[in-house]
């Protein structure tokens, strides 16, 4: 597969199912409701539930119909036209508001995404507000459902690189106001799911990479732009977006009762080989600081994707081809979202 060469093309390849997402669809029954769509993954994950219902002969209308339908405010209209464009329902909601939800179809899955962390630090109000009071109306609504509820990795400790990263049993330590918002979701989702008896995925997300943004787009505008990579933060997850939502919607098949808990992302990765390998590719100098390299290293927030490889085992994208896509995607000069992951950030502010 040729890297993609522009915004149209990166969705496209953001939205193709794979033949185990198709199995997980056919194998559950009924609609698939995508409550906090229209951020950055939520548009192409609909996309791919779509596509890969149509491909498995599911039809869009009729008594048999299974339906596809995006939940957002979407304050973009062209970002709800291309879900419509593709097949997706578009439905604008305020879902922080518990009055939103009264005209809100019921699925028998649903994929809730709804949630704040970019600029959380100044704004701790609205953070707890779409991460936790939003979640307890969400929650009440997912009746009968299985649910796949987006978390992150921030609900864990640091801890040493050589530890291999947290498992899904180790104890939640938050780090600030947005760990701890984020513990404080998958505890609604969970109080919710013990009292309705519905099914649920607690999907703790680590570092999504799209072109637009990710770990490793932030390393490749540094390089190209020969700013100094700090390995103050040695390590990190990474995981293509692709990955991640066809792994979101085949973790619908798999949803538990009691919850499952699950580490959602890529093997542990060095940041010096990241860059090195994006300097190779952009054809320039890269410098380090930060840490020499015999140098202990620092507690680093990191997952253990043992339990991922036996629920949901897949093959991941290579970290030589996110490497080469994401230099070619900066050195093009193509948009990026400008919203960095912040994977180096030590306090717990973002």
């Amino acid at each position: 597969m040729n890297a993609p060469a522009d915004e149209t093309q990166l969705d496209e390849y953001l939205a193709r199912p794979d033949d185990a997402t198709r199995s997980a669809l056919g194998a559950v029954d009924g609609d698939v409701l995508i409550l906090g769509a229209g951020g950055k993954m939520g548009p192409t994950l609909a996309r791919m539930a779509r596509r890969a219902l149509d491909d498995i002969g599911a039809p869009r209308t009729g008594p048999n119909a299974r339906r596809v339908i995006a939940v957002s405010r979407f304050s973009s209209a062209t970002a709800a036209a291309q879900l419509e464009f593709h097949g997706v329902e578009v439905a604008r909601a305020d879902l922080s508001d518990p009055a939103a939800y009264a005209s809100l179809p019921r699925a028998h899955n649903v994929v809730w995404m709804v949630g704040q962390k970019f600029g959380t630090t100044g704004d701790p109000v609205g953070t707890w507000t779409h991460n936790v009071a939003a979640a307890t109306f969400g929650a009440e609504h997912c009746e009968g459902s299985r649910v796949v509820c987006f978390s992150s990795g921030n609900v864990y400790a640091r801890g040493p690189v050589a530890r291999g990263g947290s498992m899904e049993s180790d104890a939640l330590v938050p780090d600030g106001e947005y760990a701890a918002s984020c513990i404080g979701r998958e505890r609604v989702f969970e109080s919710a799911a013990r009292r309705l008896r519905f099914p649920l995925m607690l999907y703790r997300l680590f570092y999504a990479c799209d072109l637009r943004y990710g770990v490793v787009t932030d390393i490749a505008l540094k390089v190209l732009r020969g700013e100094n990579i700090s390995l103050a933060v040695p390590a990190a997850n990474v995981i293509w977006q692709g990955d991640a939502n066809r792994l979101a919607l085949r973790a619908l098949a798999v949803a538990q009762s009691p919850a499952l808990a699950l580490n959602v992302t890529g093997t542990i990765v060095n940041v010096r080989e990241i860059a090195t390998r994006i300097a190779e590719r952009l054809n320039c100098e890269v410098q380090f600081v930060g840490a020499a390299p015999d140098a202990p290293s620092p507690d680093v927030l990191l997952a253990n994707t043992a339990r991922l490889q036996e629920v949901l085992p897949y093959e991941a994208m290579s970290l030589e081809t996110l490497c080469e896509w994401a230099a070619d995607w900066v050195r093009a000069g193509n948009h990026v979202l400008g919203k960095p992951t912040k994977f180096d950030v030590r306090d717990g502010k973002y």
